[in-house]
């Protein structure tokens, strides 16, 4: 009995090159969707060939990677792709805080992945029929406030700040959230297209109603390669090009956010560097450029030493810096004792790992929670020493847009 897959048998998994769908977003039909998308490439997925909630406490990577290899281990694969994403595919998300209930992982019994020029389709045991039917716009949407209001939330700024120059720690992230009804139940898929549309430089996701576009790659895992991609400092877009490049060189001169950058970096460093074999690290950040903002950015790249898993190294880089602070058990302190609310999956990794132990795993930053009428958007900032609680507001207001967008069109 195939237990873990919640299947009387043994389960085919069965994946089959197809001709490219033009858009995988496109073709989810009506069931809850899940779905990892970047630049038009990645997986989308329906169905619940298997799901599992992720017992809180530090050891639950240990557990989710256990009960992947059982569930993978119990099937037949007959795999004609032979890439990273074919064969069965576990899609996850974690809440931020581990000692708290929420982490689920989902085997799809459909999905669809497009890489590198070439697409596939993986079913577990008979495919579900699934309704197509166009998604529906939510309507009219009303805005109230989340956990805090927003002086409530500068005041706790402003306590951070006071951390911060107390000499308690270097750094603390501090998120808001922001509740949103909707005239009509939320249909997620019309979120996926307008994110991906619109912010094609992003990771689009959806998992168990936590759906958004991160621009922070936690880390890709091939083989032995794995890859992760640092955001740290941000500034605003600028009314023209000549603006964007005033906003961008002042970004790189800010000693407060070329030193939070410095401090994701390092953090990243530490946690990937027993890991591998070997690891590069870049001594200057590049500039991402996004629709809405412009962040410091670093690419790191290394090789494993010991043929790790991507859960391995998710569990060895979360809570990076770049979302928690430094040093990080002093930061989740304030995090706890400042933000007023639970995290759930926001700021927590969320992604997707295939039998081979390949994957993506993102950061899920600009994002919302979506229950029938209701989501509820989040977005933080990095408050350092020399922050303004003015200013983060606005930062966070700046970034609460882009959900803001996905629901209103």
């Amino acid at each position: 009995m195939s237990v873990a897959l919640g299947i009387t048998r043994p389960p085919l998994v069965r994946s089959i090159p197809i001709h490219h769908p033009e858009d995988l977003i496109a073709r989810l039909p009506q069931a809850p969707p899940y779905a990892w998308v970047h630049h038009q490439e990645g997986l989308v997925g329906w169905g619940e060939a298997a799901r599992v909630e992720v017992p809180p406490g530090p050891g639950r990577f240990d557990w989710a990677r256990r009960w992947l290899a059982t569930a993978f281990g119990e099937a037949h694969i007959d795999d004609d792709v032979h890439v990273p994403g074919s064969g069965p595919v576990a899609f996850g998300s974690f809440t931020f805080d581990p000692d708290a209930p929420g982490s689920v992982l989902v085997v799809p019994r459909v999905v669809l992945g497009r890489r590198n020029g070439r697409a596939w389709l993986t079913t577990v045991g008979e495919a579900p029929i699934e309704l197509m039917a166009p998604p529906r716009s939510p309507g009219r949407i009303v805005y109230g406030d989340g956990s805090l209001t927003a002086p409530g939330w500068q005041h706790a700024v402003a306590r951070a700040v006071d951390e911060i120059r107390s000499g308690r720690l270097e750094k603390v992230v501090l998120a808001r959230d922001l509740v949103a009804t909707a005239e009509h139940d939320i249909d997620v898929r019309i979120l996926l297209e307008r994110l991906a549309a619109a912010y094609p430089d992003c990771y689009t996701f959806s998992c168990a109603g936590l759906v958004g576009a991160t621009p922070e790659l936690l880390v890709r895992h091939t083989g032995e390669a794995i890859e992760s991609l640092v955001l740290a400092g941000t500034t605003y877009r600028g009314a023209g090009p000549a603006e964007d490049k005033a906003r961008a060189a002042a970004l790189f001169a800010s000693a407060k956010d070329r030193h939070e950058h410095a401090c994701a970096v390092a953090s990243v460093r530490e946690a990937l560097t027993p890991l591998c074999a070997s690891l590069t690290v870049p001594d200057e950040p590049e500039l991402l450029v996004l629709p809405n903002v412009q962040h410091l950015a670093s690419r790191v790249q290394g090789r494993l030493a010991d043929g790790a898993s991507v859960l391995d190294v998710v569990a060895a880089m979360h809570p990076t810096a770049a979302v928690g602070g430094t040093p990080t058990g002093v930061a989740l302190e304030v995090i706890r004792e400042l933000e007023g609310m639970d995290r759930a999956g926001y700021a927590g990794p969320v992604g997707w790992i295939d039998a081979r132990g390949d994957g993506e795993w993102g950061i899920a930053l600009r994002c919302a929670y979506v229950e029938g009428r209701r989501a509820r958007l989040f977005a933080g900032c990095g408050i350092m020493g020399g922050s303004d609680p003015a200013a983060e507001l606005a930062e966070a207001q700046a970034k609460l847009r882009v959900m803001r967008y996905a629901l209103e069109g």
